[in-house]
């Protein structure tokens, strides 16, 4: 049996519509004498990241526990400060072909949501980037206490955009949270870049 085609379209942040250019973190550590790679690395590390994804710390604390681990490298906590808080003054860049694509589809009368796992800046990074008005729904899991890929993200995505699981396709670059989605029912499907757009026109019912 066919699968009902789409009538929402729920799409990740980072990764799909927005992206980091490497050459900032890689010159602000080039600036305090850091190893290539290091403010990623502490940032990502499981034991820091789950909580501020869950909103169990906010991303300011995020931030002081990063300044607290690289200190031991730059050898003092001031310097290790400025070097985290050069590196966070850039928040990242717009896809301007995804974003089109939202703007097409939404145009069209299907419902878009940004489902991403995030800290409690995101939207002041959306309006930042001038992306408030450019979506129905943000489903942030700093806001409601469970991050990708867990089934529970993606029932509360759904309920928020107010559309069944089997109704929403959900675009993302990670195939953790590509699998999670589709336990939870959704179509789901792995990002790779604006070659893909085509491929989703078509799966959605505009």
């Amino acid at each position: 049996m066919s699968r009902e085609r789409a009538t929402a379209l729920l799409v990740d942040f980072d990764g799909v519509l927005r992206h980091w250019d490497p050459a900032v973190a890689a010159r602000v550590e080039r600036e305090y004498g850091l190893s290539e790679g290091v403010l990623g690395e502490i940032a990502m590390s499981w034991g820091l990241l789950q909580p501020v994804l869950t909103g169990k710390v906010s991303h300011a604390e995020w931030m002081t526990s990063v300044a607290d681990a690289l200190t031991p490298s730059v050898g003092d906590p001031g310097r290790a400060r400025a070097a985290v808080d050069a590196w966070q003054r850039y928040r990242g860049e717009v896809d301007p072909e995804v974003l089109a694509f939202i703007r097409e589809v939404r145009a069209a009368g299907v419902r878009v949501g940004l489902g991403t796992n995030a800290t409690d800046v995101l939207d002041a990074d959306l309006a930042a980037l001038d992306l408030t008005d450019e979506l129905d729904v943000v489903v942030n899991s700093s806001v409601i206490g469970v991050h990708k890929p867990a089934k529970e993200y993606f029932q509360a995505a759904c309920e928020a955009l107010g559309t069944p699981p089997a109704r929403v396709l959900f675009v993302d670059d990670e195939d953790r949270s590509v699998a999670g989605a589709r336990v939870a029912g959704l179509s789901a499907h792995r990002w790779s870049g604006p070659a893909d757009l085509r491929y989703l026109r078509a799966a959605l019912a505009y």
